[in-house]
This record gives structure tokens, sequence and C-alpha cells, in this order.
């Protein structure tokens, strides 16, 4: 096997962990900072505003289904960095997913940020993309609501279009 020196070979596990906590931290800075889908979006077919009285996030999704699809969203409000990046990070990975694709990836990430599926099994949660950053959350309760604000948020369109029989 060919290894590089300094690649990860004469790291210890804990200086690699170390290396990941910092880099998934730095994609959620990134998030915050640069939220992606962040604004208004004319024609939605649903629109849901969220609110965590705990913390004090906000979190207004705007939705358009087309079918059982999702063709775009995007959210606007305020809040924690967890919040916010988690918002900004479900955004990217439900664009063009189904509604049946969308509650397997809810689930997913639930079962995650609830610290009953393990962030390196990647059978299970390898769909996340980058909201395997946010699997630190499991280890500060307080935080889960944060970090699924958005996705509740996004269930509850999906109802409210269900519930019109528009998808």
């Amino acid at each position: 096997m060919f290894e590089r020196p300094g690649i990860f070979t004469d790291m210890s596990l804990t200086d690699r962990s170390a290396d990941i906590a910092a880099l998934y931290q730095e994609l959620i800075l990134d998030h915050y900072r640069r939220p992606r889908n962040k604004g208004e979006l004319e024609g939605a077919t649903s629109s849901v505003v969220m609110k965590n009285p705990l913390c004090g996030d906000e979190i207004a999704l705007h939705v358009i289904f087309e079918g059982d699809k999702v063709s775009d969203l995007r959210f606007s409000g305020r809040g924690c960095s967890i919040s916010q990046a988690s918002a900004s990070m479900m955004t990217q990975l439900v664009k063009g997913k189904t509604a049946g694709e969308i509650e397997q990836l809810r689930d997913t990430f639930r079962d995650m940020v609830m610290g009953t599926t393990q962030p390196d099994d990647q059978a299970v949660v390898g769909s996340l993309g980058s909201l395997r950053a946010l699997s630190g959350v499991s280890r500060f309760p307080a935080r889960v609501k944060c970090a699924l604000l958005a996705w509740n948020a996004l269930e509850s369109a999906m109802t409210e279009v269900v519930d019109r029989k528009d998808l």
C-alpha cells in the first residue's frame, strides 16, 4: 500500500478526529456566514414560518413543488449558526428530490442529530452530504431543535401541500 508521510499515517485517531471536527466547524460557519438559497421565493407553492421559542431561532421556508418534487426552495430568518447552517445545507440537499426521498433524508438527519445513528455509518448517513457536519449536535440536546427547525418547516410545507391536494 502506498502511504504518503504526514497524510493521516502518522496521526493518531484523536488527531484525525480533531481535524474532522475542525473541518465540520468550518463548514457550519461557512453556511452560516454565506448561506445558500437564502431569500424570498416568488410563486412559492407553500410558505411556512417556524420558531424555536427556547432560543429565538426563526425560519421562513418557501417551497415550489412540481408534482411530488421540490423544484426550488429558499429560506429567510435569523438565529444561531446551527439553525441557519442547517437550513442552508438542507435547501441544497433536497432541491430536485421527491417527497419520499425527502422523508428518508429527514429521518436519517433526525436520527443523526439525536444520536441514534453514528455519523461514520456511511450506509446510513452517507446520503446527507454536508449535513454530516452537524453530527456533533447530538452531544448538545438543547441544540437539536435548532438543527431540526428547517426540516420541521419543510415537513409542514409538504403536509400543507398534500392537504390541499397539490402534491
